[in-house]
């Protein structure tokens, strides 16, 4: 899925009338990785280089979660998004992808020099999105 997929610009109502809904909070999102972009780089090419992980994975949120470290916090960055860092290890030993879609998922994974990947978590629920590096 790419980043795009998930941001909800102004769309047509269901009525025809062209009413506007209010702006998704992933436009802000947005702003942020690009502002956080070359902090995750590196962070990402950390993780890879120390043997860490092969898979490296951000947990972007507005809200605390239990899953990975922050490396990025949005009270004390004065943005709208913090992000985690993680690995796929740590996501299937806590059982968010199970074990028998490990390799499904590293199939899909996109090249971690290019590409951060996100496990975006929003109130509606949570999804993998590769967003590439500014």
């Amino acid at each position: 899925m790419d980043f795009s997929d998930l941001l909800s610009g102004s769309t047509e109502s269901s009525d025809g009338q062209g009413e506007a809904k209010r702006p998704s909070p992933l436009q802000s999102l947005k702003v942020d990785l690009d502002f956080y972009s070359e902090s995750i780089k590196e962070i990402s090419s950390e993780m890879l280089a120390e043997g860490y992980t092969l898979f490296p994975i951000f947990i972007a949120t507005q809200h605390e979660v239990s899953l990975g470290e922050v490396i990025l916090d949005k009270a004390e960055l004065g943005t709208n998004w913090s992000i985690n860092a993680s690995s796929l290890e740590e996501f299937v030993e806590r059982g968010v992808i199970q074990d028998a879609k490990k390799t499904n998922f590293e199939k899909s994974y996109k090249k971690a020099a290019d590409y951060m990947c996100l496990f975006v978590v929003v109130p509606e629920g949570a999804n993998f999105v590769f967003y590439p590096y500014k």
